[in-house]
């Protein structure tokens, strides 16, 4: 029996303890992709970005499934259905929440507790950092229905897998699970189910203790050099550094007083203490 939802209900969300918890809430498609939820995705992140009450977001998925990737019915038949500019403001609306989550202001985290197929790779790419259950399915399977691994999945997959792991991967259309994905590099761990949440909630929780200025200039400098050569990222990163000490220079100069005056921490042990930071 199918489960009528309206548009904002296609994606949940709360905020726990600077957390905000995002899921996609398509539990009955197995959270497939739908126009509604990427047009709701985006809400949500217009939302989330620049609250004061969050400092890094986990996205999720509720029930059994990350994401099944894109709705085959909705993304692609019926708009379809309404010629190239249908086809096109689908696009538009589904890659435009992917980008802007790719560059978030806050550090982002990957929690995928169940399926994560074709379409999926795009939002799994575009967070920082990704964890997974051990049973959790992640696959290419476009090759499988007539097509290829578009909206970016193909680019994903060169990028987080060897040359060779990526072509199996596109082409045979056959699903590995949560350990084989943390050792294809999909992810950043797998962990059994019921240590997910836990382990997701211990990163986040981490994160929150060091400085957001440094945390943006960080993760937008990782995405941005690895299209450069040496040199143009070795240049890139002595720019990004003179602007992100001339936009957050306390929160530089903070954290060199407790390590070289208060001596109160060190940075390959720890982190500064934020609470101790003068605001300007």
């Amino acid at each position: 029996m199918s489960t009528e939802r309206t548009e904002e209900q296609t994606v949940s969300c709360t905020v726990t303890g600077r957390v905000a918890w995002v899921k996609f809430n398509r539990p009955e498609k197995r959270n497939a992709m739908s126009p509604q939820l990427n047009r709701q995705m985006m809400r949500v992140l217009d939302d989330l970005e620049f609250r004061d009450d969050v400092g890094v977001l986990v996205l999720a998925g509720e029930g059994t499934a990350w994401t099944a990737g894109m709705d085959l019915k909705e993304y692609f038949r019926e708009t379809e259905a309404t010629g190239l500019a249908g086809t096109r403001k689908a696009q538009r609306e589904s890659y435009g929440w992917w980008r802007r989550l790719r560059w978030f202001q806050k550090p982002t985290i990957a929690m995928v507790n169940g399926w994560c197929f074709g379409g999926g790779y795009g939002p799994l790419f575009a967070c920082d950092l990704a964890f997974a259950s051990d049973d959790a399915k992640f696959g290419l399977s476009e090759i499988n229905w007539g097509i290829l691994p578009g909206g970016g999945a193909s680019k994903v997959a060169v990028e987080l897998l060897s040359f060779r792991r990526a072509m199996y991967h596109a082409m045979l259309g056959e699903n590995i699970d949560g350990r084989t994905a943390a050792e294809w590099g999909l992810v950043n761990e797998s962990l059994p189910a019921d240590r997910l949440q836990a382990r997701v909630t211990e990163v986040a929780e981490a994160l929150l203790q060091k400085n957001p200025s440094a945390l943006k200039a960080t993760k937008d400098a990782i995405r941005r050099v690895r299209d450069m050569s040496y040199d143009n990222a070795e240049d890139y990163l002595v720019r990004a550094q003179e602007a992100a000490n001339s936009f957050d220079n306390e929160g530089r100069k903070e954290g060199m007083r407790q390590f070289l005056d208060d001596k109160t921490y060190k940075p390959g042990l720890g982190t500064y203490d934020l609470s101790k930071q003068v605001t300007p």
